[in-house]
C-alpha cells in the first residue's frame, strides 16, 4: 500500500489532540455530501421532467418529419421522394399541410393552424391516447370533413367538445387584394363539422391553436392541390432512427430537411437543457465553496500533526511525500462525501419515483401529481467525476502552499 495513502487513511479515522479538528472534518464531509445529494436531486428531476415532456411529444410528433428547406409546400411526385416511399425500414408514410386560417364559431374567431393528415394518422402517432369525448376520430366521410381541436381551443372558441353549428374557416387567396365592398372573395372558405371528440396534449403549442383535419380539405382551402408541407414517417420496429434519418438526408440532399423527434421541438429541448446545465453550474459552486472547509479543516490537520511530520522526516521523509499525505487526506475526505451524498441521492431519488414523498400540491391541476425523477447513470458518473476534480483544484494547490510554510 502506497505510504502517503497509509497514513492519510490512518489520519482520517484517528482521535486527534483537538477535537475540533475531528468536528471541522465532519463538517467537511457532511458540506461535500449535501452538495452532492443536491446535484444528484437536481439533476434527477430534470431529467423526469424532460422525460415527461417528451412523452407529450411523441404522442402527437412523427419519428421522422422531412420538410422542405426553401418555401412551405413542396410536391410528392419527385423521384427522390418516390425512392424514400419504397424503403422497407417505413411502416407509415403520412402526408401533411399545416397552414395557418381565420376560425369562426358564431360570433367568436381566432386565428388557428390546419393541419391535413391521411387517414392513416392514427397509425402513424398515439392520437387516440390523447382524445376526449364521445365520437371517435373521424376526418372526413362522404357528405361533410371534420376537424378535431386541442382543448384549449374549444374554449378559445366556446364550441364546445360537441358543437352543434359547423366552424366556418377561411384562408386568404395568394396574390388577392381584399376588396372592401365584397371582402369574402379574397378568401377561400371551408366548413368543418365536429366528430364529438377534442385532443389534449398538455402542450400550448398544439392545444390552443391546431385543428385536425383531412389532407384534402387542407389543400382545397389553401389552393395547394398534390402538395404537401411535410412528410411524416413512422419505422418499422428493430431500426435505428438515427440510421434511417441519415439514409433518407442522403437521398433528398439539402434541398430538405429530415427532423427526428428531439429536432422538431428543438426550442423546447435546448431551454430545458439549457436550465439543466445552469442548475449543474450553480449547485458546482456551491460544492467549491463546501470544499474551502476541507482547507480549514487539513490547516487545523497540519499543525496538530507537527510531530509526526517531524518523526516522518527524521526517517527520510521527503516534502513531497509529506504534502501528499495531506493532499490525499482532503481527497479521501470528498471521496467519503461524494460516496455518502450518491447514496443518499439515489435513496431518495428512488423514494420518490415510486412513492411520490414530494407532491407539486395544486389539488390536481397539474399534469402529474408528484415530482417526476429519473436517474442516468451517466450524470451520476459526471456528478462523482465533479465532486473529486473540483475538490483536488481546491484543495491541491493550497495544501501544497500551506505545507511549504508550516512544516519548514
Amino acid at each position: 500500500m502506497n505510504l502517503s495513502f497509509y497514513i492519510a487513511r490512518r489520519y482520517l479515522f484517528s482521535k486527534k489532540k483537538h477535537n475540533a479538528i475531528n468536528i471541522i472534518a465532519g463538517i467537511s464531509v457532511c458540506g461535500v455530501t449535501l452538495a452532492t445529494l443536491a446535484l444528484v436531486c437536481t439533476m434527477s428531476i430534470f431529467n423526469g421532467f424532460q422525460e415527461l415532456v417528451t412523452d407529450f411529444f411523441t404522442a402527437f410528433d412523427p419519428e421522422l418529419k422531412i420538410t422542405a428547406k426553401q418555401g412551405k409546400f413542396f410536391s410528392t411526385d419527385e423521384e427522390r421522394i418516390k425512392q424514400i416511399k419504397s424503403l422497407p425500414e417505413i411502416a407509415v408514410w403520412s402526408e401533411t399541410l399545416e397552414e395557418q386560417a381565420m376560425v369562426q364559431y358564431k360570433r367568436n374567431q381566432t386565428i388557428a393552424t390546419i393541419k391535413g393528415v391521411t387517414d392513416n394518422f392514427q397509425e402513424l402517432t398515439q392520437i387516440d391516447s390523447l382524445l376526449y369525448g364521445t365520437g371517435s376520430f373521424m376526418l372526413h366521410d362522404e357528405i361533410v370533413d371534420y376537424g378535431i381541436m386541442g382543448g384549449e381551443l374549444v374554449g378559445t372558441l366556446g364550441t364546445g367538445i360537441s358543437p352543434v353549428d359547423q366552424l366556418n374557416i377561411y384562408a386568404p387567396k395568394k396574390g388577392v387584394r381584399i376588396n372592401l365592398a365584397n371582402p369574402s372573395t379574397a378568401f377561400n372558405q371551408g366548413h368543418l363539422h365536429s366528430p364529438g371528440v377534442v385532443f389534449v396534449t398538455n402542450q400550448a403549442k398544439y392545444d390552443a391553436a391546431y385543428i385536425l383535419t383531412s389532407l384534402e380539405f387542407a389543400q382545397k382551402l389553401f389552393a395547394q392541390k398534390g402538395k404537401v408541407s411535410a412528410i411524416e414517417l413512422k419505422l418499422r420496429e428493430g431500426y435505428s432512427i438515427n440510421n434511417v434519418k441519415k439514409q433518407i438526408q442522403n437521398i433528398l440532399g439539402e434541398e430538405y430537411v429530415v427532423q427526428n423527434r428531439y429536432e422538431q421541438q428543438a426550442d423546447v429541448f435546448r431551454i430545458m437543457e439549457i436550465e439543466k446545465l445552469v442548475s449543474y453550474l450553480f449547485l458546482t459552486f456551491i460544492l467549491a465553496i463546501a470544499c474551502f472547509n476541507i482547507i480549514g479543516s487539513l490547516s487545523m490537520l497540519i499543525l496538530d500533526k507537527q510531530e509526526d511530520v517531524n518523526t516522518l522526516r527524521q526517517l527520510g521523509a521527503s516534502d513531497r511525500l509529506i504534502t501528499n499525505i495531506f493532499i490525499l487526506e482532503g481527497q479521501l475526505i470528498s471521496f467519503s462525501g461524494s460516496i455518502l451524498g450518491i447514496i443518499f441521492g439515489v435513496t431518495l431519488c428512488l423514494l420518490q419515483q415510486h412513492f411520490g414523498l414530494l407532491t407539486l400540491g395544486g389539488n390536481g391541476q397539474f399534469i402529474v401529481d408528484a415530482y417526476p425523477v429519473s436517474l442516468h447513470f451517466a450524470d451520476v458518473c459526471l456528478i462523482f467525476a465533479t465532486v473529486i476534480v473540483i475538490t483536488f483544484i481546491t484543495v491541491y494547490f493550497p495544501i501544497r502552499y500551506l505545507c511549504k510554510r508550516i512544516i519548514n
